[in-house]
């Protein structure tokens, strides 16, 4: 049976990731694995927050930048609230859709959207 997917991101720099997932969104890096350790990049790891995991990787042939990434949240506003505290740049502000979720989207430095969702704010 299926337990969990775990997207991987493509990225053009580990320590410009680091600072825009790490300092800014708050997650923590649970794992990386860079075969020269004199470089930062080509680099593999894992982070985590809360429920959420996700990987990030610099290595040629791990994908391409531009990738759309969902979290689903339980408080986008509070969220909100907390990354802009970060001095983090929101794309799309705290939304309603009118397939009835609230969603913020925000772009990494390599132009991969990570999109919060609240499912069913509406209440539909």
């Amino acid at each position: 049976m299926l337990k969990h997917a775990i997207p991987v991101l493509h990225i053009s720099s580990a320590p410009a990731a680091e600072e825009f997932y790490i300092k800014k969104l708050g997650f923590r890096k649970q794992f990386a694995y860079c075969p020269d350790e004199t470089k930062p990049d080509p680099c593999y790891m894992g982070l985590q927050r809360d429920g959420a995991w996700f990987h990030l990787s610099s290595f040629s042939g791990d994908g391409v930048a531009g990738n759309v990434m969902n979290i689903i949240v339980e408080d986008i506003d509070e969220l909100c609230r907390e990354l802009k505290a970060n001095g983090l740049q929101i794309d799309l502000e705290p939304t309603d859709q009118t397939w009835g979720n609230r969603e913020m989207y925000i772009n990494d430095p390599d132009g991969n959207s990570v999109r919060f969702i609240m499912e069913n704010a509406a209440g539909s």
